[in-house]
């Protein structure tokens, strides 16, 4: 699968000085910026898994995406990105909604990677960038990461499947949370609706955010308890879009540490998007900031690419 294009609104160049007219214009041009939030996990977890139908996926519990498209079509999806994305008949809006309402395959190609090249996560510092299930960064926390932090640019996604997503994989009805290794014993996930039982140690290692690339680095960075920065940064299908390299490129520039890695999942090339693995390790070659290295390269179907990231 390979993510839709969906073509920017003619630029009116406006010559307008007020403020609230040059937002209007780049709203018109989908470059409108979303405000970066942080979401808490609730007290009652078992709201967080309130008529969520679960499935497993990878050996992971996670919320049937189909039952939270038709659930999301009421109110619960304050952003209307169901029904955008819906009437659009696109994977993809720029500025409105990107693509966390679904699983892309090179998830599992990067969780595939970790655990053919042994990645630590123990003790670690992570951020599941670009998150949307979720997937990766409880794998992290499954690897026994000291904090893993998730972000998706929608905070629809993040309330009705990430959240709900980490919440059923740390609670008693959820997988048991461990190195991973006997997972593939754990017991199949019902698909009733769950109840979540106490409130683990796990959940206190993570936080949520929804918002731009950059205004979740300015909410993190600027805080009244700013964190420390992070050992990994994971990131799958976040390089479909030319346009958002900059931002990327200052997020990872900002967020990780100076003996950090990023691990990065790819298609070779997003066909009608334009985006792709070479076209951006061009794009940090020129920025010198980083050194890249392509570790492995997935050949079934649109060929694939894991990218490891690293400070020059």
């Amino acid at each position: 699968k390979s993510r839709e294009s969906a073509n920017p609104a003619p630029d009116p160049s406006p010559k307008l000085a007020p403020a609230e007219h040059r937002d209007e214009a780049a709203s018109k041009r989908n470059l409108c910026v979303k405000a970066a939030k942080e979401h808490n996990i609730p007290e009652e977890l078992n709201k967080v898994l309130e008529n969520k139908v679960m499935e497993t996926v990878s050996d992971l519990s996670s919320v049937k995406l189909s039952v939270v498209e038709m659930t999301c079509l009421g109110d619960a999806d304050s952003e209307g990105i169901v029904s955008k994305s819906l009437s659009s008949h696109s994977d993809l809006i720029p500025g409105v909604y990107e693509g966390g309402l679904k699983i892309w395959e090179c998830t599992f190609d990067l969780m595939d990677y970790f655990s053919e090249a042994g990645i630590e996560f123990t003790n670690k510092a992570v951020l599941d960038l670009g998150c949307g299930a979720g997937l990766l960064g409880i794998v992290a926390l499954r690897g026994e990461a000291a904090r893993v932090h998730f972000q998706d640019y929608n905070s629809t996604v993040i309330d009705e499947i990430t959240l709900p997503n980490v919440v059923a994989n740390c609670t008693t009805e959820g997988s048991r949370m461990g190195s991973g290794k006997d997972r593939k014993a754990s017991k199949p996930p019902s698909k009733r609706p769950r109840k979540a039982e106490g409130s683990p140690d796990v959940l206190r290692r993570c936080r949520f955010f929804s918002g731009e690339w950059s205004q979740v680095s300015q909410l993190l960075l600027n805080s009244k308890e700013p964190c420390s920065k992070y050992d990994l940064i994971l990131t799958s299908e976040t390089i479909y879009n030319p346009d958002y390299y900059s931002a990327l490129h200052e997020t990872l520039a900002q967020l990780l540490d100076s003996n950090g890695r990023v691990y990065l999942a790819s298609k070779v090339h997003y066909f009608g998007v334009g985006g792709g693995i070479y076209l951006f390790e061009k794009f940090i070659e020129e920025k010198n900031v980083f050194r890249t290295s392509v570790v492995k390269t997935i050949d079934q179907g649109l060929q694939r690419c894991i990218m490891e990231i690293a400070f020059k």
